[in-house]
């Protein structure tokens, strides 16, 4: 999995890109650091090295969406298909409430 290690100090995060182990720790363990994502500068600093990037995702590596996000930003297309859509939605005013019968319960 490639995701994000936070590093940095007190109110001053820094980003590690690593390739680690889903089932290990998000500040523990490793394989390899692929770059790295400084938020808090203006404009934003985003180091990574594409062909290893490249390298990990041709051999199953799975981007984090915040990782997915930030490489095809960053121009590595083949991230693309790993990026999820969010759908805000509305709640809705009344009209399930009044469609149910009153003395059904609802179905679990």
């Amino acid at each position: 999995m490639l995701r994000l290690q936070r590093t940095g100090r007190n109110s001053i995060p820094t980003y590690r890109v690593v390739v680690a182990e889903k089932k290990w720790p998000v500040k523990g363990r490793f394989i390899e650091i692929l770059g790295y994502y400084l938020q808090d500068r203006n404009p934003s600093v985003w180091e990574i090295k594409e062909e290893r990037v490249r390298h990990w995702l041709q051999h199953g590596a799975v981007p984090s969406g915040t990782v997915a996000r930030l490489l095809v930003k960053g121009g590595v297309q083949e991230a693309q298909k790993y990026v999820k859509k969010y759908v805000h939605r509305r709640k809705r005013k009344g009209g399930d409430e009044e469609a149910a019968p009153a003395g059904d319960a609802p179905a679990s």
